[in-house]
């Protein structure tokens, strides 16, 4: 689109999350006027660490804000998968992306703060709950609890696994569940019991359950994940210590400790649901991003990378096609064999044909523990 077009583009984006955030910036960049519409009255992101991959601090790198997202961060050479007793398995470099090689370890937390951090002020407008919206098909009408309704030439909804904006327009399908509860807490380093001692990413896996251990060493912790088979599909499950450490029975004795030593008052515990893969993501005038899109399994660590890649790629399609309908097009067809891919790996679990599956070639030492 010519730069006098993208100017004149009123861009309404729900949702103020990765993906939300990051189109904010991206969009914004291309010199359009866009708005942000986020339903909590206060941004509070719950959970523990995540890995920006390579590909993904590039993007910021390309945005201009690189350093702000970096300096929150740990850098990272790679990642390992362990036994439940600790023999290894595999190890394998992050994917470099050009000159760039470290993913970098960030708490969710520190990520959506840097990110809404580089938005212009009166940007992001909170407590606004969408109900519905309108496709006119050159714009779009959201309308808000309260009564308050906007009008926007290009509606982007990066409103999550729940979506409104998917559920109106694109597909009635709701979140699917995995058959898992994720357990998540951060802890100090020094409570790791001496189990981190880089700033490398590991995965323990026994019999129904994965343990992460992601270092923060930026903020002195480490999160702490635990991935289980439960077939208690609440949204928000009532789990025990007792719970917990039923699920890593067997597992390295340090590992069992951490679990015993958690204070439950601070462990994120949810269960684990992605989406089916949705056929369309765009009208005319509205499109999806990051997990409105494709939600995905936590398995491969790529939801928030996935969401930051989207947003860029929804900003250079528009950049280049010559509508912003092309625009939309160009990037559903850019992004979405991708994270279909994604979605279906994400959605294995790590036996070893699994992990064969994953990375080729990839023979695990001691899958027997599996």
């Amino acid at each position: 689109m010519q730069s006098s077009d993208l100017k004149n583009l009123k861009i309404a984006i729900v949702g103020a999350g990765y993906g939300g955030a990051a189109a904010a910036k991206a969009l914004s960049l291309l010199g359009a006027q866009v708005d942000v519409y986020e339903q909590a009255n206060q941004i509070r992101e719950v959970g523990a660490g995540i890995g920006l991959r390579p590909v993904t601090m590039n993007r910021f790198r390309q945005w201009g804000i690189f350093d702000a997202i970096a300096k929150v961060t740990s850098p990272s050479e790679y990642f390992e998968i362990l036994t439940a007793t600790g023999d290894p398995i595999m190890k394998e470099t992050w994917p470099v992306d050009g000159e760039q090689t470290h993913t970098h370890l960030i708490h969710r937390g520190d990520f959506i703060d840097a990110l809404l951090g580089v938005l212009p002020e009166g940007m992001v407008h909170l407590g606004h709950k969408l109900e519905s919206i309108e496709d006119k098909g050159d714009s779009s009408v959201l309308t808000f609890a309260g009564g308050k309704t906007v009008e926007a030439d290009l509606v982007v909804g990066a409103d999550g696994i729940k979506s409104v904006v998917r559920k109106q327009l694109f597909s009635e399908k709701g979140p699917v569940f995995s058959g898992e509860h994720a357990y998540r807490a951060v802890i100090p380093a020094d409570a790791a019991h001496g189990m981190v001692v880089d700033d490398n990413l590991r995965m323990y896996i026994g019999k129904g359950t994965k343990i992460y251990l992601l270092p923060l060493r930026h903020r002195g912790q480490v999160s702490f994940d635990i991935t289980a088979l439960c077939p208690d599909g609440t949204w928000n499950p009532q789990v025990t210590k007792d719970d917990m450490l039923k699920t890593v029975e067997g597992f390295d004795e340090r590992l069992v400790s951490i679990t015993r030593d958690l204070d439950m008052d601070t462990v994120n515990v949810r269960a684990v649901y992605d989406i089916d893969p949705v056929d369309t993501w765009h009208s005319d005038s509205v499109v999806l991003v990051g997990d409105a899109a494709h939600s995905m399994l936590h398995h491969q660590g790529q939801g928030a990378n996935s969401a930051i890649e989207d947003a860029g790629a929804l900003a250079d399609a528009l950049r280049e096609a010559a509508t912003p309908r092309e625009g939309l097009a160009l990037y559903q067809a850019t992004r979405k064999p991708v994270t279909d891919e994604l979605q279906r790996i994400s959605r294995q679990g790590w036996s070893e044909d699994e992990i064969n599956d994953v990375f080729p070639g990839q023979k695990p030492a001691a899958a027997g523990q599996e």
